[in-house]
Order: structure tokens, then sequence, then C-alpha cells
């Protein structure tokens, strides 16, 4: 049975009177709509007249996309696909695909597919003889990117980190070795406790926080993921959508002076607690905090436990 829709669906097949002959409507199929990120302006041409001319729009959360198509003066009927009812819909979304129907898939902000259930429906589509178009426009991954200041060239998307601690370590191990500019997602609340485990894991590598892109409070804070880490565990969590952006490892195993490395911890542990010492070496080298402890409690002669963990 076919998912409900705002208001009345439009006809599967037949021509349309309310459109202009000269007016060439989207193929039937599967249209890929990307729509804005926070500024309700930046939506292409092309865009708009595909949820215009939709027999009916698929959305994440129908309030925040039937606010934009007010705002376009849009009345495409919409139906509800998201990550809790995708299973259930699904099939119903590629009867109506089979019918000859123009479907227009959206998710609440951005392109669709990042981070949410779309590529399902891509790859159902595809896999029923479906045919899938896209309607590129806007990206937050993509927006964060080019106004972080770090190198474009490789870049990696890696959605957002697991909320436990140690889920989270293992996969930001992970990609640390990974040499290319990383992209995650973060809300906002985690922000202060990711980005000091980060720099833990990381290192003092340079980074950018990227927050409420296209809108009226955007912010682009650049610097150390150690200096990043600092600011946010004093200040206080911030609001809206959050960016991390942290530079990629370099290519190959990262090199170092072992003797010169134990010349500056032993100096910073001549002065400092062996917690600080770590910190600020770390922040001098680069090098992850980890890395920087194990070799101090080598130099000192003590073991992991017996000191602050860092």
């Amino acid at each position: 049975m076919a998912a409900k829709c705002d208001g009345n669906d439009k006809p599967s097949s037949g021509p349309r009177a309310s459109k202009p002959a000269t007016r060439v409507l989207p193929s039937p199929g599967l249209h890929i709509v990307a729509t804005p990120i926070g500024n309700l302006a930046d939506i292409t041409l092309r865009a708009l007249q595909v949820l215009e001319d939709a027999h009916v729009i698929a959305c994440e959360d129908r309030r925040v996309t039937v606010k934009l198509l007010r705002a376009h003066g849009i009345a495409t009927p919409t139906l509800s696909y998201h990550e809790h009812n995708a299973d259930r819909v699904r099939p119903a979304i590629i009867e109506r695909l089979k019918k000859g129907e123009t479907v227009a898939l959206v998710s609440d902000a951005g392109t669709p597919l990042i981070s949410d259930p779309g590529y399902k429906l891509v790859r159902a589509a595809q896999e029923a003889g479906m045919p899938v178009h896209v309607a590129p426009g806007p990206s937050a991954a993509l927006a964060a990117l080019v106004v972080s200041g770090l190198p474009t060239n490789r870049f990696l998307f890696a959605g957002f980190l697991p909320a436990r601690a140690a889920a989270r370590r293992a996969e930001l191990t992970e990609l640390a070795k990974i040499p290319a500019t990383l992209i995650l997602f973060e809300p906002a609340r985690r922000l202060p406790s990711t980005l000091a485990a980060m720099a833990d894991v990381l290192g003092a590598r340079q980074a950018a926080v990227v927050r409420e892109l296209t809108k009226l409070h955007e912010e682009v804070r650049r610097g150390a993921l150690t200096e990043l880490a600092d600011h946010y565990a004093a200040a206080d969590a911030p609001k809206g959508e959050v960016v991390i952006l942290v530079a990629g490892a370099a290519d190959g195993p990262a090199e170092f002076d072992e003797a010169a490395l134990d010349e500056q911890l032993c100096a910073a542990l001549a002065q400092t607690s062996l917690k600080q010492a770590v910190a600020t070496v770390s922040a001098a080298t680069g090098l992850p905090r980890r890395q920087i402890y194990a070799r101090a409690l080598a130099l000192t002669g003590k073991r992991a436990g017996t000191q602050e963990e860092v």
C-alpha cells in the first residue's frame, strides 16, 4: 500500500494543462535534489523546477521541506522518507516509479544521501531498472571544506563519529592513517569532548570548526586541534550545525628525530607536570599525545596508570 501524501497526488500520466507548452518537464524517475543548508535563496533554478513538476517529494521531515516549498510557491505533495520508516516506505516509492511517476528525493538540508538513508532508495531504484537523476547543489561538507583553509585536492567525508569514547577513539585511530583532509559532522553539544579526543589521537594537526554555514551566525574557527580543543573546553558548547575538518596524515609514516624528541620532553618535564609536558611537546611536534605520553613514561621509568592520563 503506497504511503499517504499531503493533498491529492498528481496524475501519473497525461498532459499537465497548467504548465506552459514550451516548458520541459523532468524525465520520469527518481531525482536527487539538493536543497539549501541554511539560506533559502541557495537553491538552483533546476531544483525548483524538479520540485514543482514532480508527482511527489520524498523528504526527511515534512515540516522542514514544506517551509522551503512555501517560500518558493510550490505545492507539490510530500511523503515522509527517513531512517525510521525507510524499509516500509521504500517499496511504495519504487512502485510509483514503475508507474512512470517523477519522484524527487530531498533531505532536510544539502545534498541527499550524505548521512541519510537515501542511498538505499537509489540502489533499489537502479536494481528495479528505474532511471536516477541528480539536480546538484548545496552540500555542507563541501561548503565547509572550501572555507576551511585546509587542502582540497584530496578529502574524506567520515560522517558522524561514535558517541561512546572507546568507539570514537578506535575510529579516530583508523582515520589518523588517511592522507587526506578529514570532514566530519558533529552534534554541537559533543564538540568539546570530540575535539579533546581528536587532539589526543591526532595531535596538533591543523583543523577548522565550521558552524552555521550560510546562516546569520556563520562562524569559521581555524587553528591546531589542541588550540581548538582548549578553546571549546573553556567556552560553552556552541549551538547550531557543526562541521569539523582536520588536516590529513602526511604521505607515508611520520618521521622525527627521536633524540630531538627526547630532548624536548626532558626539558619540558623538568619545568612542569607530565601531563602538561606531553601537551606542550605534542603541540610543538604535531605528534599524537598518546605517542608522546608513551615516550615520556619510558624516559621517566614510570608505568602507565602511575601518572594522570593525558
